[in-house]
């Protein structure tokens, strides 16, 4: 009687083949395997774009793919993000964006996209605060005398934003709720338009980024009044809202990376692990610093329970203030 053996031998073999065959058996490509896109919603030149630009120079220098920054303005980041909402969701295409990703659904009758559903929080990138500034002209030398001025002369001040639903527009607008005054937003096409209103006194106030006023601050073409941080303005001696007496006044804007929903989780994570040590590096910061930042890394759990909470605020302003965009 022949041995069996050889028969047993063939059929481990064929099952072997099968298995390896198999897509659940098949060994997956190396991440990254080809050029990284890092979609910004923003036009280049812009203060975003040089920091997506950093991180796409040191992604390059660690992975050995090129990884390219991929302006695409337009919609008030509508554009941009459905972009990336459509590409594939394998790891290459990255949406590197801003506070404007919640706040779009919050104000827009309908997207091309669900901003939650369809995407996966990677990392928080940098949080900018807010340092509230006005033009010397107004007759408030501190926080407590402007709050004192608004009530005394309610729907006199305006205050210019970079346009309707800007972060700096809810900010305005939550500033109102929390101190109890009635500011009137004047919308501008971006910051600059707007800065350079405020020290032509067209406007009196303004909710800004520091970097964006810090050398007219310097030179007393603007008054600063208060600083969203939880420490003073650095190198500007002005004091936060808490320490001005408005400690409930909390809010900033921030950029984060954001990939299309459905990316693996091992690519997800390792995205987020090569951000975590981008923003580590000493030149990154010192970069970042010569921008007025400052690197705030937050994993993809974090982030995602920040974007959260901070969707319930501003759900909450936009909803006390009446604010919707067509």
């Amino acid at each position: 009687m022949p041995s069996p053996l050889p028969t047993r031998r063939a059929a481990l073999a064929a099952l072997a083949c099968v298995a390896f065959a198999s897509p659940a058996f098949a060994q997956q490509p190396a991440y990254p395997n080809h050029t990284i896109r890092i979609v910004v919603p923003f036009p280049a030149g812009g203060s975003t774009d040089p920091l997506a630009r950093l991180i796409a120079q040191k992604m390059t220098e660690d992975f050995g793919q090129p990884a390219i920054v991929d302006n695409r303005p337009g919609g008030n980041t509508i554009i941009g993000t459905d972009a990336v909402a459509k590409a594939p969701a394998d790891g290459h295409t990255l949406l590197y964006t801003a506070s404007t990703h919640i706040i779009n659904p919050l104000l827009m009758a309908s997207l091309p996209y669900d901003s939650v559903r369809d995407f996966q929080p990677v990392a928080h990138i940098v949080r900018s605060e807010f340092v509230l500034v006005v033009n010397p002209e107004v007759p408030a030398r501190d926080l407590q005398e402007f709050i004192a001025l608004a009530k005394a002369k309610p729907g006199t001040i305006n205050y210019a934003t970079s346009g309707n639903g800007n972060p700096n527009h809810l900010a305005g607008e939550y500033f109102g709720m929390i101190a109890g005054v009635k500011l009137n937003n004047v919308p501008y096409k971006g910051g600059g338009p707007a800065i350079t209103d405020l020290l032509g006194g067209q406007v009196q106030a303004m909710f800004s980024v520091p970097t964006a006023v810090a050398g007219h601050i310097k030179t007393g073409k603007l008054r600063a009044l208060a600083y969203t941080g939880s420490k003073p303005l650095p190198g500007l001696n002005v004091p936060t809202f808490a320490q001005a007496g408005l400690p409930a006044f909390d809010i900033n804007s921030w950029n984060g990376i954001f990939v299309a929903a459905g990316t693996p989780k091992p690519i997800v994570e390792k995205l987020s692990a090569e951000i975590a040590k981008i923003l580590a590096m000493p030149d990154v910061k010192e970069k970042f610093a010569a921008q007025g930042q400052e690197p705030h890394y937050l994993d993809a759990d974090r982030f995602g329970a920040m974007l959260e909470a901070d969707r319930r605020k501003y759900a909450g302003i936009v909803k006390a203030a009446h604010i919707r965009l067509e």
